[in-house]
């Protein structure tokens, strides 16, 4: 296991600045997972500590060690890309056991170390088959065990399950899961997908344009975001979000956290409008609420309502957010926040 940490780093390609100024401690033996937008310098991260790329300015170091000018085959780290990157004419056995040809183990080591690394993720009856004959779940599983038969300190993950369809995924994640709690290995992973960092991750690290917008636990991060950009990328759907006429400050409200009804509430925020959009989704319908000059979108549990119906929208004070100008949470604490929940109670829509 290892921890990594980054100081001060900055990252360039020509005059493009990738990453800025970045200081980041990922804990040892965590499961930590960088989300963020396309280019927002997630990936950037990974093949940095990877020592694939190499930081403009700053310091990598693992385990406290500066690793600038390690070579990556001698930082303790494995890496599983998006593609897979598996040699087609070579069996299961042999993709997992390259690697450590290469590095000369001993026969009997290497047949010990691949008997029981397919043991634990599930290869064991496919190690004569190519992988041209596997699922794209059982080729992940191929690239997962060729980066354990190496005993990394940190396994770096670059949007491993993109390639997946969304029944896999789910069953992916509970398995990376698992796999990590197994080994108890400082888990690195990248992707887009915010479910799959709420799901997965001890830590997640939000990312955009190369700057760390919050670095949290998933319950902090979906409940006490620190901005505006964190409020409305994590979430599904993104939290509501109006202005409220008052010193460039808007205030926003998560959709699970309305509630609808047919008759006015007595709540602190709440309005009359007109069901646009339903869109049942099993165990939830998510309407899409319309007025004048506002749209909001609400998630129910049950299903009471149907488009075009008239209905009042609903919400309590303390699932209220308050954001300023700059985009940054007003805190609860804050004399300012008691007065705009004032001017949110008269609200009038224009």
């Amino acid at each position: 296991m290892a921890s990594i940490e980054f100081v001060n780093v900055s990252k360039s390609f020509e005059k493009n600045v990738v990453i800025r100024g970045l200081n980041l401690q990922i804990e040892d033996g965590s499961f930590t997972v960088l989300v963020g937008p396309s280019g927002c310098g997630k990936t950037t991260l990974l093949r940095m500590i990877a020592g694939i790329d190499q930081q403009t300015s700053g310091s990598v170091l693992i385990n406290g060690k500066d690793v600038t000018r390690i070579p990556s085959g001698q930082r303790g780290v494995a890496m599983v890309f998006q593609n897979y990157a598996l040699y087609p004419t070579m069996s299961v056995r042999e993709n997992i056991e390259f690697g450590l040809k290469n590095n000369k183990v001993g026969k009997a080591e290497r047949t010990e170390l691949i008997e029981s690394i397919s043991a634990t993720v599930g290869l064991q009856p496919y190690l004569d088959r190519k992988p041209s004959t596997l699922s794209g779940g059982q080729r992940q599983r191929v690239a997962l065990a060729r980066a354990m038969v190496k005993k990394p300190s940190v396994f770096l993950m670059d949007e491993p399950l993109s390639n997946l369809d969304a029944k896999l995924r789910a069953q992916m994640r509970i398995e990376l899961i698992e796999l990590h709690k197994k080994l108890g290995t400082t888990f690195v992973y990248v992707t887009h997908d915010q479910v799959e960092a709420m799901s997965m991750a001890d830590t997640i690290v939000l990312m955009n344009q190369g700057v760390i917008q919050q670095e949290a636990a998933p319950d902090v991060m979906y409940r006490k975001p620190e901005n505006l950009f964190t409020a409305q990328f994590i979430g599904v759907p993104p939290m509501n979000v109006h202005d409220l006429g008052l010193d460039g400050v808007r205030f926003g409200f998560r959709p699970e956290s309305a509630m609808l009804s047919s008759v006015p509430a007595s709540s602190h925020f709440s309005f009359k409008g007109i069901i646009a959009t339903r869109e049942m989704l099993g165990s939830e319908t998510l309407y899409q609420i319309k007025g004048s000059g506002y749209s909001f979108m609400v998630k129910c549990v049950e299903d009471n309502f149907t488009v075009d119906q008239e209905v009042h929208l609903s919400v309590e004070t303390h699932r209220i957010y308050f954001f300023d100008k700059d985009g940054n949470r007003i805190q609860e604490s804050d004399a300012r926040y008691h007065a705009y929940m004032e001017a949110l109670r008269g609200y009038t829509y224009a």
